[in-house]
């Protein structure tokens, strides 16, 4: 008879935690899902003519202090700081223009700390709206800010 009941208090005690460890997971999964529509959202307001240091500023709060941004096909890793001096340089020479009107993201894959987004630029180009080449990016988080981003395009 007692071993049946431990059996049971055992059987118990490993359910529960399965089930909170399910909950955290979407809480998280919610959380990161959030910030990957903010970092779209404020990259759209960067790219537009009157983006301000400011709104370039809010992109960065979103991201852990160690952050880094790996880009194979454009040089490589970059850190935080670099990251953010190559947005201040566009910006002071006008390569935010207003010309990448959306960022439309087609499909999200969201996994324990990462989500992997399949996206195009929707763009301005002679007058008429444009979509841009598919472009695949995954993004790491933690502590509820974004970690790393590697570009796969």
């Amino acid at each position: 008879m007692k071993l049946k009941y431990i059996l049971a208090v055992v059987l118990l005690g490993i359910t529960f935690n399965q089930i909170n460890a399910q909950d955290s997971s979407k809480v998280q999964s919610v959380s990161s899902t959030y910030v990957l529509d903010q970092y779209y959202k404020l990259n759209l307001k960067v790219f537009q003519a009157d983006s301000t240091p400011e709104d370039v500023d809010n992109i960065f709060e979103l991201f852990t202090n160690d952050f880094t941004y790996v880009h194979p096909q454009y040089g490589g890793v970059y850190t935080r700081e670099d990251l953010y001096n190559g947005y201040m340089r566009n910006q002071n020479n006008g390569g935010y223009d207003g010309s990448v009107v959306d960022i439309k993201m087609e499909n999200k894959i969201v996994g324990l700390n990462a989500i992997a987004v399949s996206k195009r630029f929707i763009k301005k180009e002679e007058g008429k709206i444009v979509e841009g080449e598919a472009q695949m990016a995954l993004f790491e988080f933690k502590d509820g800010k974004i970690y790393r981003i590697t570009e796969y395009w």
